[in-house]
């Protein structure tokens, strides 16, 4: 007997089976086999101790996760120079207990935050394929959409308290400063905007380039859209850090991301690259994150990440 369309039952089973394993492994292993990834960049000024970074973003805590919140308690290992935290810290209206306990150890050491628009709104189930459709129509999150109706809203004002309370910085559409102390003390100005995903970025409010009393100068958004990321190059930083496109979440061997959440190209939905913008060039950091939305946990050829950035001295 044949499956209809002449496909014999045998290889419907088996694609079946394969599609089956395929999400096992997907939600099962890979969603929650955290990696650090580690880059350098050559961003200060010469003669400037190197500094290590560590970037944490797209957490999307859900309350339960004990295996997540161990590994971000980990992290304090790595003795970061600074953190800095690119958003999307929940998924879960009652996680914010669990994002400020795992992130606890992290915040003896200095840092600085945005939110992204899982901070604000709950996650919403949605088909996974409309990510393909709004690819195709250039549409992401608010930017072209109509505005959501009916949203969860999440307590991020606890959120933004606790980090607050630790002596994180917040770059809400605002600048910001942390002294590294030492022998050799060094003063990191950094420039932020809200969430270009759901238009809160006003980067008009912070505009006007690298403050030049700082010994160095870094931007940081939540989702990389290509408004946000022309405006911090062509003001002149040297280095831009982000978050929000999960690396993908489901990429294709030896080819990438399909997707990316937001309008800037899949090549560098991860990872470090460059943009170029009025002719000046920025490094930029994207990260894939450590986390997914509660309503798709599964990740593919993507594992859930933090990152640890050496900065150092550039050439003369």
């Amino acid at each position: 007997m044949r499956a209809r369309y002449g496909v014999p039952l045998k290889v419907t089973a088996g694609i079946t089976a394969v599609g089956a394993v395929g999400i096992a492994y997907a939600a099962g292993f890979e969603a929650r086999s955290f990696r650090l990834r580690r880059f350098t960049v050559p961003v200060l000024p010469p003669g400037a101790r190197p500094l290590r970074v560590l970037q944490v973003s797209d957490i999307h805590m859900v309350c339960g996760q004990r295996k997540k919140q161990r590994w971000l308690q980990s992290l304090a290992g790595l003795r970061p120079d600074f953190v800095v935290n690119t958003g999307d810290n929940l998924s879960d209206t009652d996680g914010v207990p669990e994002v400020l306990d795992a992130l606890g150890p992290l915040m003896e050491f200095p840092g600085v935050y945005v939110f992204g628009s899982n901070d604000y709104y709950g996650p919403k189930l949605r088909n996974p394929a409309r990510y393909l459709l709004e690819k195709a129509q250039g549409k992401y999150g608010l930017n072209g959409n109509p505005p959501a109706v009916g949203a969860v809203h999440n307590p991020w004002e606890r959120l933004r308290d606790g980090f607050d309370a630790a002596g994180w910085v917040n770059l809400t559409n605002a600048r910001g400063r942390l002294k590294l102390g030492g022998l050799d003390a060094l003063e990191i100005a950094f420039t932020g905007v809200d969430d270009p995903h759901i238009k809160r970025d006003r980067y008009a409010e912070v505009a006007g380039g690298p403050d030049p009393s700082a010994d160095f100068s870094i931007g940081v958004v939540h989702a990389p859209y290509l408004r946000t990321l022309d405006a911090f190059t062509s003001d002149g930083y040297p280095l831009v850090l982000a978050g929000h496109t999960h690396g993908g979440q489901l990429r294709v061997p030896f080819y990438g991301a399909l997707v990316t959440n937001c309008d800037i190209d899949t090549d560098r939905a991860r990872g470090l690259s460059t943009h170029s913008a009025d002719g000046r060039r920025s490094y930029l950091h994207v990260s894939a994150g450590c986390g997914t939305n509660r309503y798709t946990p599964v990740r593919f050829a993507c594992p859930p990440e933090a990152t640890l950035l050496t900065l150092t001295p550039r050439d003369r």
